[in-house]
This record gives structure tokens, sequence and C-alpha cells, in this order.
């Protein structure tokens, strides 16, 4: 049985994105798995803060019972709900928690609607893309899920063969019956042998979805990638989020942050097992 994790802190973009997961789940008949976080805070004082981390706790609980109350009268009871409420570092426990059951996706909200959301919701989205072996999907705040009838894949069309996740790609357009639309985003010159090859390649790969390609020609590649969602109604930017050395994270601004901050359309970050 698929099943579907979305991370919430209770916050409006999190419920957002838990109401995106539960109509998703309800669309490829999934179960959706409700998870949340918390962490002793770090204080150095002589007081206990044994009862603020109890009154913590019953929110949480609370807060839990109360999500999957409207996401159960959301899905009409046709989705079976369960809930984590887990102490510890939240990245950590995403992780363990996705090598457990692995899920079909997770689900997160992506940017949050005030100053505190954008900084704590979108850091730990960002650091779930780039680190997360498993398909992560970003929505963006007021972003409902209705279907996905198109899935653009962003790819500099280098090393195909080892970095494309043909098989999650596969798996998402099936389940969908979507169309895909490869968006090339290597440097474009007149001809390169090595861009004709592993064009070709990927396209062998992807037999059977019928893949359309594009080229990505805006100089500031972010933005055309997402210029290109708006003005085609993409409902799904895939996206492969590559590791770079300090030095690279140093001197160069992260794609990932790019598109899971400014980006209209949910963003999914796939990672090459």
């Amino acid at each position: 049985m698929k099943t579907i994790i979305v991370a919430t802190d209770f916050s409006p973009a999190a419920a957002n994105a838990a109401n995106y997961a539960a109509d998703m789940a309800l669309a490829i008949k999934a179960d959706l798995l409700v998870l949340h976080t918390w962490q002793v805070p770090v204080i150095f004082t002589e007081v206990p803060v044994t009862a603020d981390i109890d009154k913590w706790l019953k929110e949480s609980e609370v807060n839990m019972s109360d999500l999957k109350t409207v996401l159960f009268k959301r899905t009409n009871g046709n989705v079976k709900i369960a809930a984590e409420i887990i102490e510890g570092d939240f990245f950590r426990e995403l992780k363990n928690l996705c090598e457990s059951i692995r899920p079909y996706a997770v689900v997160m909200g992506s940017q949050g609607t005030t100053s505190a959301e954008r900084l704590l919701l979108g850091g730990h989205t960002v650091q779930a893309m780039k680190n997360l072996s498993w398909p992560l999907i970003a929505v963006p705040p007021g972003v409902a899920f209705y279907t996905i009838k198109k899935i653009a894949l962003a790819c500099d069309c280098d090393d195909v063969t080892d970095t494309v996740p043909v098989d999650a790609i596969k798996q998402m357009v099936n389940d969908f019956h979507c169309e895909l639309h490869v968006l090339n985003t290597g440097k474009q010159e007149v001809y390169n042998s090595d861009t004709v090859f592993e064009s070709g390649m990927l396209r062998e790969m992807l037999k059977g979805l019928h893949p359309v390609f594009h080229f990505i020609t805006n100089e500031n590649t972010d933005q055309g990638i997402l210029d290109f969602a708006d003005q085609n109604n993409i409902d799904l930017l895939m996206v492969l989020p590559k590791r770079h050395s300090l030095i690279d994270k140093i001197i160069h601004r992260s794609h990932t942050k790019q598109w899971v901050l400014h980006s209209h359309v949910p963003v999914m970050a796939l990672h090459h097992s």
C-alpha cells in the first residue's frame, strides 16, 4: 500500500500542505501519515522546563487530533490517516521514518505566510529537499491539489544515467496519466555532441512516457524554469538537487532554495538512488 508522509508544524502553510497531501492520497488510493517533531530547547537556567515541555506536548496532541479530524472529513473517511508525534531533530526523525515505511512521497509546506514560517518551515523544507533520499513535494501557500495533468522535469542533461531517477518519474507519470515535459537547462550551443547524446539517452530511458523536450534559454536558469511552469500550466515541477562541495556552497547560491522559496507550483525533489 502506498503511504504519503506529510510533515507539519501546525502552521497555516503546513495545514495547506496537509490538505494537498490528503487530496493526493485520495486520488491514488494511498494512506496518509502525519508527522510532527519537536525538540527540547537548550536553556541555560536553573529553573526546570518540565512544565513547559508537558504543555507543548499537550498542545501538539490537541493540534494533531484537530488536524486528523479535518483531514478525515476532507476525504470523507476514504483515506487511512495515522499520526506520529516524535521528540527529536526534524530531519533525522523524518529520515528514520522514511527508511522504516518507504513512502510514496513526503509532502511539506514550502514558504509560510509569516516571516517566522518562512524562516523555519522554509529552512526545514530546503534541508529535506537537498538531503532526503525519498521524493519530497514542497507545496506553496494557497496551492490546492486537483489533479496532475502536466509534470515538468528540470534537467541539465549531463550524465543522465547516473543522475535521473527514472523509476520514480515513471511511477508519477503513470499513476496520474499525465504529460511529461523535460526542460533542458544545460548550456545552449549551436551544436554540442554531448548534449545531443545525453538527450537521446534520456529520451530512451523515458521511452513509453512520450516526453516533450524544451530548451530553457533564459540566462537566469532558475527564473526560466519557473516562468515555463507558470506559462504552461505545469502542475508539478520535478528537480534534481545536486550535492556540492563546501566551496561550491559558499560561492554559488542554492538552486533548491530558489525553487522552494519562489515557485508558484509544487516542487518535487528527486534523488538518484
